[in-house]
This record gives structure tokens, C-alpha cells and sequence, in this order.
């Protein structure tokens, strides 16, 4: 499993795992039943604090993507990746009217917000 960590981010850390197994769920390379890494041994890969890695293995398990079995470990619990991918774009939803929010209080146009993300699009 490749997780990585962007320190520079303002998203906490834990958050970053979560959205990292969550987009391995949706696009197929996490499938149900699958055994993530133990919680030491992520912590360990990722040179992170293990209560770091147990809060995000927590966040998942709460919102229903992973089950963990006591002495066994966490595995991925039968998910809806539509339902996965339906939330997310949600979030998405949220995150772009909070930038066009702030860009007409900063006097933006819409034509000029539109602009600004069809270039940031282009990448």
C-alpha cells in the first residue's frame, strides 16, 4: 500500500490516510476482505506516531469502510463505491464553493474565477 505524506499540507495528517485508502477502495486496488497494515508497521513506514495511524484506521472503521477484528487486524469491509465516490464529490462540492466564496469577497469576478479554474484544470 503507497501512502504518502505531505507535511506542507494544511490536512492533518490522519486525514491524509483516511483519503488515501478511501481513493484505493474506490478505484479497485484495496477490495473487500483485504488486510491493511497493522498499525505499527504503517506508523513505521510512513516515520508517523502510531496514534496518528490508529485515528484514521478509527475514522474508517467508523464510517463503515474498514472492520477491525481484535487480534487479527483491519480489513476492508464490503463498501458501495458509488456511494464512496458520491461523498467525495460532496466534499469536493463544499471545497469549491468555500474558493468561490472567498473570491468574490475578494472582488473576483465569476468570469475571472471560471478562468482561474479552467487554467488550474489545464495544469
Amino acid at each position: 500500500m503507497n501512502i504518502i505524506i505531505n507535511t506542507s499540507l494544511m490536512v492533518p495528517i490522519y486525514e491524509q490516510i483516511v483519503d488515501q485508502i478511501k481513493k484505493l477502495i474506490r478505484n479497485g486496488e484495496l477490495k473487500e476482505n483485504d488486510n491493511l497494515p497493522s498499525v505499527r508497521t504503517l506508523s513505521k513506514e510512513l516515520k508517523i506516531s502510531a496514534l496518528t495511524v490508529k485515528k484514521a484506521y478509527d475514522t474508517l472503521e467508523s464510517e463503515g469502510f474498514t472492520i477491525t477484528v481484535h487480534g487479527k487486524g483491519t480489513y476492508v469491509a464490503a463498501t458501495n463505491t458509488e456511494l464512496l465516490l458520491e461523498e467525495q464529490k460532496k466534499e469536493l462540492e463544499a471545497d469549491l464553493e468555500q474558493a468561490i466564496q472567498k473570491g468574490r469577497r475578494c472582488g473576483i469576478s465569476d468570469e475571472d474565477i471560471r478562468s482561474l479554474f479552467e487554467l488550474i484544470l489545464e495544469g
